[in-house]
């Protein structure tokens, strides 16, 4: 790797260059070095924290080929292709084949799943699946830290810690590198490269508010707010599933926390404020069915009022599962955990949980071939699959076809007078420090207060169309922002990137005239229409959207 210093900062020259080291960055730097190829992996956070594995987790999906029901390659790709649209067979069997390689890591690092009576991995059914894929960890606290340590010793991977990226650079729709700053430090920094891998996240968070009002005490991690999205989709990418991936799950009353498909794949019951089960009216598989018709069942339940209050009761289960749900995978997924049961007087094995409908995170995929390389040349997906287990996997496959490339490729080569023009654009909020603009928290909050009141849970077309003007007018304000110091600069970053996707979903489901694949219900449009049974992608063509629709595979 060749380091630069240039008069607007300094510049690296790397083969590949991996956004992001969560665990789909630490997926892709494992591949790198195992395929010799020099990578650099680039993120706003420390290596040891980043990502929402730092935050900890205490499931990995995996299929092991065992004799057991559905254990096997062809029942996961069906599964996965009947549920969601923008995949191909052959990138499924690639998260399939990345599984074994990728648990191997993890136990080389430590990690420990809770054991199988008789042998083997513990493992259990979960959001609607047809076998018992997912596996218990029990040290999930630990993980990111363990792996960090793995890979800041491979040969021929670097780290850039701290660096927020501010846009990424394409020439003739192939991928050049990026930029960004240090969050500590202030400096410009640039990356050219022959490839890329995108591990940014795909999973956005801050979108819309819990009953909290605190857009940092939420289910999934705060600091994913898009750019995974936002940065590929401004020098090209297409983005699809943007429509209809919002999600979101039900939290402990009054606090986010991640953890419901442990309560539900342990088997825990959901009660409404009459103390009666109902989930199987909304899913054959009760509790333990797909994250959306838990969601949408319980807010039909409340519009019925039926509740508040809404509870997760596991006064059923026995001591032994009790307490594993309660003590390790709880605190595996928030360290917190144990001290809201305490506050709030919760034991699991005699007081029921109470818990809300928390808020819309916002989600999709970037469009890929086989490869998992986007519409733009050298550019691949590393988050295009779901959970802890799709991103380390997913930043697995990705980094092995683009190390594949990097024989072939050119270095990107980037221009000092672009960098120097964004720089200046970059840095401008600090130079309004002093003046009337508004600070990240004032540019933000406008942007969940659009997405709560018009693109909720119930919503129609014309609501959805004023909270895409009120969106525009919001972004004519990204000139007249102001930060005091390098932290606020950087939640500014974040909220453009939170910006551009909210406008990317809501235009995309102003397209789907449906009801039934999203996580949200149209007054206008009430009852599925069979004829949309097919992905949406979108793509910026000279500053404009561009919508069309891709046709399911079989």
């Amino acid at each position: 790797m060749n380091t630069i210093q240039k008069s607007w900062g300094t510049l690296y020259e790397t083969d590949m260059l991996i956004l992001g080291t969560g665990a789909s960055g630490i997926g892709a730097a494992l591949k790198a070095a195992e395929k010799g190829c020099e990578a650099l992996m680039i993120g706003k956070g420390t290596l040891e924290s980043s990502g929402s594995l730092g935050g900890g987790n205490d499931h990995f999906m995996a299929v092991l080929d065992t004799d057991e029901p559905y254990d096997d390659k062809e029942a996961f790709i069906n599964f996965y292709m009947k549920s969601a649209y923008g995949y191909k067979r052959e990138q499924l069997a690639q998260w399939h084949d990345a599984f074994k390689p990728c648990l191997a890591v993890l136990d080389e690092v430590g990690t420990e799943f809770k054991p199988k009576e008789g042998g083997g991995r513990f493992r259990s059914v979960g959001f609607g699946q047809p076998g018992a894929w997912w596996l218990h960890i029990v040290n999930g606290r630990t993980i990111k830290r363990n792996l960090a340590k793995k890979v800041r010793k491979l040969p021929g991977i670097h780290v850039l810690d701290d660096i927020v990226i501010t846009r990424l650079f394409a020439k003739d729709c192939h991928i050049a590198g990026c930029m960004g700053f240090n969050v500590l430090t202030g400096e410009t920094v640039a990356v050219s490269c022959k490839v890329a891998v995108n591990c940014l996240g795909w999973h956005a968070q801050r979108a819309g508010n819990n009953s909290t009002g605190n857009p940092f005490n939420c289910w999934f991690t705060p600091f994913t707010t898009g750019s995974y999205f936002s940065l590929a989709y401004e020098v090209g990418a297409a983005v699809v599933n943007a429509d209809i991936s919002g999600r979101t799950t039900m939290l402990p009353k009054g606090w986010g926390a991640p953890g419901m498909n442990g309560i539900n794949n342990m088997g825990g019951h959901e009660l409404n404020a009459l103390g009666d089960r109902f989930m199987g009216k909304y899913d054959p598989m009760w509790e333990n069915g797909k994250r959306r018709n838990q969601i949408m069942g319980t807010e039909q339940e409340q519009l019925e009022g039926y509740g508040p209050p809404f509870y997760m009761d596991m006064r059923h289960l026995n001591k032994e599962d009790v307490h594993h749900l309660q003590y390790v995978l709880m605190p595996a997924d928030k360290e917190t955990y144990l001290d809201y049961c305490a506050a709030r007087g919760i034991d699991f094995h005699t007081t029921p949980l109470e818990v809300e409908i928390g808020e819309i995170a916002l989600s999709g995929m970037l469009l890929a071939d086989e490869r998992m390389e986007t519409t733009v040349k050298g550019l691949f997906a590393g988050c295009n699959f779901t959970s802890f287990s799709g991103a380390m996997c997913g930043g697995y496959v990705a980094a092995n076809h683009a190390a594949d490339d990097v024989k072939t490729a050119e270095q990107g080569g980037l221009d000092d007078a672009v960098i120097t023009a964004h720089k200046a654009k970059d840095m401008a909020p600090l130079e309004n420090a002093s003046t009337t603009g508004l600070n990240y928290m004032e540019f933000e909050g406008p942007i969940r207060q659009v997405m709560d009141y018009y693109a909720g849970f119930r919503r129609n077309m014309p609501g959805m169309e004023l909270a895409l003007k009120r969106l525009e007018l919001i972004s004519a304000y990204k000139d007249k922002v102001k930060a005091k110091n390098l932290h606020d600069l950087m939640r500014l970053r974040e909220g453009f990137d939170l910006l551009e996707l909210c406008k990317i979903h809501l235009g995309a489901c102003l397209q789907r005239k449906e009801t039934g694949r999203g996580m949200y219900k149209l007054s206008d449009y009430p009852k599925l229409d069979p004829s949309l049974d097919k992905g949406l992608a979108v793509r910026n063509k000279n500053g404009s959207p561009s919508y069309f629709w891709i046709e399911k595979t079989a």
